[in-house]
């Protein structure tokens, strides 16, 4: 996790919380991802790729569409978005760890609000077939500006600015929380993307909610120690994790790509449970983030990870690099921690934007090949 240590402003026990809804609670990035590009074709702009999507989208919503359809009147770019959103927001899913986030806070009496731009009748389709409705006190939508809306907030649900958190998944939902000098807290979940996030210089990092649960469960909510920062954290040990590259019958390379390794190509892998061996640990990581069976598995080298740049958080890593192959014909079904996947050669591979210690393992294995 990433923390700022130079503003001491908050009293440190958390007991309201205000969310976002896109990207931190629910899962809507490619229906508004496919209302976007109806809107920009409904305009004659051409479409955006899901990257570019990604990199240039941002809140309020009038300085992104300036940019690309600065003739179009706001209006009329509503009346289109929201119309074609109806069509395909079925494709609205809740995020991992969210319902069980809610109802943690729930369980512990934390007060729970919604300060989100949805639209109010998509909001109640959403959150009637999700239902996440019950779990939320009281929401906030139709909030262009999220900075407008904050203090009204605090005042009216006499919340006290140091014992609030403020959680969403973009750089505006930062912005947001300074303006309301309440506790800032971003997900990797949703629409921007790491190197975005601490640009915005969050008081937390998490990859998603149920790493801030096991915060606040950790340091019983009071996250905040005047003198030494987020209590526990960075974590004072190395952890010791598994990983392998993982190579098919066609003897190409799996590459998975992750937000909270800066969207750059890696291999899967996690970290070693207490009395696990390590190709234990091994098998259940592949398992768990590809649905794939390994054999032939092969120790090839252990690095240090220390504080990596690339790692959305401080952390010291020894990493036990393995190769394998894939047994039998298994396709490959990522779960939540990572975006995407290809198979790639070997020097496809190595030509990609890697994290380096991907790029490490990827290079011994070829220096490795050449030796034999």
């Amino acid at each position: 996790m990433f923390i700022r240590f130079h503003l001491w402003k908050h009293s440190g026990v958390i007991r309201n919380i205000i969310f976002d809804w896109s990207g931190t609670l629910v899962d809507d990035l490619p229906a508004v991802f496919r209302a976007t590009n109806f809107v920009f074709g409904q305009a004659g702009v051409d479409e955006l790729t899901i990257e570019q999507f990604r990199a240039e989208f941002c809140l309020p919503f009038k300085s992104f569409y300036d940019r690309y359809t600065p003739e179009v009147k706001m209006e009329q770019l509503e009346e289109w978005f929201h119309g074609h959103f109806k069509q395909v927001q079925d494709s609205v899913i809740e995020l991992p760890h969210a319902r069980d986030f809610l109802l943690f806070c729930r369980k512990h009496g934390i007060r729970t609000f919604l300060l989100s731009t949805v639209h109010r009748d998509h909001f109640a389709v959403q959150a009637g077939v999700i239902g996440f409705g019950e779990l939320i006190d009281k929401p906030y939508v139709e909030i262009l500006d999220k900075r407008t809306k904050i203090h009204e907030i605090l005042e009216e649900n006499q919340l006290a600015a140091g014992e609030t958190m403020f959680i969403g998944d973009m750089q505006h939902d930062v912005e947001t929380a300074k303006h309301g000098n309440v506790f800032s807290c971003a997900v990797l979940t949703g629409y921007n993307r790491l190197e975005q996030l601490r640009a915005s210089e969050p008081d937390l990092i998490v990859e998603h909610l149920g790493e801030l649960q096991e915060i606040l469960e950790r340091t019983g909510f009071n996250i905040i120690h005047r003198k030494h920062g987020l209590e526990g954290s960075p974590i004072a040990h190395p952890i010791c994790t598994v990983g392998a590259a993982i190579f098919n019958e066609a003897d190409k390379v799996l590459m998975v790509r992750t937000q909270k390794w800066s969207n750059l190509w890696g291999i899967p892998g996690g970290k070693t449970k207490y009395g696990e061996t390590s190709v234990a640990a091994l098998h259940r990581e592949i398992k768990e983030e590809t649905d794939l069976e390994i054999a032939d598995i092969e120790f090839v080298l252990v690095q240090d990870c220390i504080h990596s740049k690339e790692f959305y958080r401080e952390a010291h890593f020894v990493l036990l690099n393995y190769q394998c192959r894939v047994r039998g014909r298994g396709a490959v079904t990522l779960n939540e921690e990572a975006q995407e996947f290809c198979w790639k050669s070997l020097d496809e591979a190595l030509g990609m934007n890697l994290n380096q210690p991907t790029r490490i393992l990827l290079e011994e294995i070829q220096h490795r090949i050449a030796r034999e």
